[in-house]
């Protein structure tokens, strides 16, 4: 049974992009979820042992879109100025990085959909959100916007081929990742076969491919969404002869 203390504020950007399998994940791990969707979200993460902001498709300053992302940017940099631990998921990373004073660009690089492979750098030695992942492990991408400069004295912890910001952290407890580990190859299912062919892009390939990779990436994000619970646990937990 999750204990209450232990609440998760989970925030909603799209109605396309849910929880998917992170939700259960943090209850299996003992952890309370509430999921909000982004104009019902606070702007301070009082009363919640931690904070995950989900993805969308559009950028971290798109107010006009998403009037409720100035409270949701507030939000990210509260978690990352008291140590309240934060997972931000693609659009989630965005807020986290753009938030605390790095930039986001808008349709930049190469698009990255379907299974890719990320890989850690040498910052992410004892990093404890990755502790435990393989050096490289598959996971699933659906962005074409980028983080292009990462907040001061932030720790970038790992990077792909076509995306160099791939993970990073902000203080000791808030991360951001551009990939999705809350999603496995199934959600291709989903996806718009005739927008990717008009982008050069096979469905039915990218679906191949993510199968494929589907048993190492789900290892991958288990052991993440894990280890984000352990840092939960830990943090809201007393230190032993001190009051909290």
């Amino acid at each position: 049974m999750a204990d209450t203390t232990m609440n998760v504020l989970l925030v909603r950007n799209s109605s396309g992009s849910g929880p998917g399998r992170l939700a259960p994940w943090l209850r299996e791990a003992g952890l309370a979820v509430t999921e909000l969707p982004g104009g019902s979200a606070p702007d301070s993460p009082a009363g919640f042992a931690a904070v995950v902001l989900l993805g969308g498709g559009f950028l971290p300053d798109a107010d006009a879109h998403a009037p409720w992302l100035p409270a949701q940017r507030a939000l990210a940099r509260r978690c990352a100025a008291d140590g309240v631990p934060l997972l931000g998921v693609c659009l989630g990373a965005q807020v986290l990085a753009l938030a605390t004073g790095g930039a986001v660009t808008g349709a930049h690089g190469r698009p990255e959909r379907g299974s890719h492979t990320v890989v850690r750098r040498p910052e992410a030695a004892g990093d404890p959100l990755l502790a435990g992942l393989p050096e490289a492990f598959p996971v699933i991408q659906n962005h074409r916007d980028q983080i292009t400069a990462l907040p001061p004295g932030a720790v970038h912890l790992a990077q792909s081929a076509d995306c160099p910001v791939q993970a990073f952290r902000v203080g000791a407890r808030a991360w951001g990742v551009q990939f999705h580990p809350e999603v496995g190859a199934e959600r291709l299912a989903d996806w718009d076969e005739a927008a990717l062919a008009d982008a050069g892009l096979d469905l039915a390939a990218l679906r191949t491919a993510a199968l494929a990779a589907e048993p190492d990436a789900r290892r991958a994000a288990r052991r993440l969404v894990a280890n984000f619970a352990a840092v939960v646990r830990e943090a809201v937990q007393p230190v032993a002869g001190q009051r909290r």
